[in-house]
């Protein structure tokens, strides 16, 4: 009884381990490349060619720079607190990273005869577990712009810490009536409930479009880059980073661009559901191994969609001037996401009252 126990056990934490090497794995091959991305679409954009010399049409050019980030020497400032220094760029990382453990990759896959969640962990508080994370990420802002010793640094630090406190409250009220049409914090019954039917999007259109405003705010994007304005504080939070501190910093942008759109397509977009196609008939059809293949690539899609929209806007749309960051965030976005919670709160009432819409 024991030794069956212990392997159940075993092969439970094998199970998870693999889930969470490979998701970490692949996001971080996603944000190599979507450095590559974004300057063929700056190309694109500018009628430029774009990194198109290392590696067939510039393939490697992500390579390229993580080895010129890796020889890069290895500069810490003398002022500088030197623990907090190290630890603020592995913070952001961090932060970054730790999101994907409550998102539903996919369905189930059969192994050895025993069903695999594409999840590493289906907590009940999966989104205010995503919330909790996010907000580690601006200490990485923090401890950095601090521990650096220097004023730019600093400024830049402050701004993204009060940006990230200010977007983040109309965003949770934008999800606070999402909650009110699922009844539920798990990601994936949010997930489930999508599935061949409507997607949340239709149900909560103002909704969606508060939570991806502030999630540019969030992942410090232009138009909402403040804490990296050139022109006015050199280079930001990370003025005085070098090799790979700066990369982890740079890694943590792009790795929090791609958990954002992962987060809007599960919230929103119905997750790894296959548009227009019965999943039940389809997993009959192709069986349970290849049905969760082809609804990890239905997510990556429609991630892939959100990543090139976050791209476009970056090279179309100007930088916001601080006070105007600050007057979308507090006098536009926050009353738009409390009438939108008060006029869903009211409309859930109402059919809850037998009233039929």
């Amino acid at each position: 009884m024991h030794s069956a126990l212990l392997a159940i056990d075993l092969f439970f934490v094998i199970e998870k381990l693999v889930l969470i090497v490979a998701i970490v794995s692949i996001s971080l091959v996603i944000a190599m490349y979507e450095t590559y991305a974004e300057r063929k679409v700056a190309a694109f954009i500018q009628d430029r060619r774009g990194p198109n010399r290392a590696g067939p049409f510039g393939l490697l050019q992500p390579l390229a720079d993580g080895l010129k980030l890796f020889m890069k020497e290895e500069i810490i400032p003398n002022t500088s607190n030197r623990f907090l220094f190290i630890l603020g760029p592995c913070l952001a990382m961090l932060a970054a990273m730790m999101t994907s453990a409550v998102i539903p990759w996919g369905g189930k896959i059969n192994f050895f005869g025993r069903e695999v969640n594409l999840q590493i962990a289906d907590i009940n508080i999966g989104i205010l577990y995503v919330f909790g994370v996010v907000s580690m990420g601006v200490y990485g802002i923090m401890i950095g712009g601090w521990a650096s010793n220097n004023k730019f640094s600093l400024m830049a630090a402050l701004r993204g810490a009060s940006q990230v406190i200010s977007y983040e409250l109309p965003m949770g009220l934008s999800l606070i009536a999402l909650l009110m049409l699922t009844g539920s914090l798990k990601m994936s019954e949010i997930v489930g409930q999508q599935l061949d039917s409507w997607y949340n999007v239709f149900y909560q259109p103002l909704g969606f479009f508060i939570f991806f405003v502030c999630a540019f705010a969030e992942c410090n994007r232009t138009p909402f880059d403040l804490p990296e304005a050139e022109n006015e504080l050199n280079f930001g939070y990370h003025q005085e980073y070098s090799s790979m501190k700066l990369g982890f910093y740079l890694f943590a942008e792009y790795i929090n661009m791609f958990i954002s759109s992962v987060v809007m397509a599960t919230l929103f977009f119905g997750g790894y559901d296959i548009p227009f196609i019965n999943d039940a008939n389809l997993t009959q059809s192709v069986g349970v191994n290849l049905m969760a293949l082809f609804q990890g690539l239905s997510l990556i899609i429609k991630v892939v969609i959100f990543i090139f929209i976050f791209m476009w806007v970056r090279w179309t749309i100007p930088r916001f001037r601080y006070d105007q960051l600050m007057n979308l965030g507090w006098k536009g976005l926050i009353p738009l996401s409390l009438i939108n919670m008060i006029v869903t709160a009211a409309l859930v009432l109402l059919k809850n009252n037998g009233w039929k819409f």
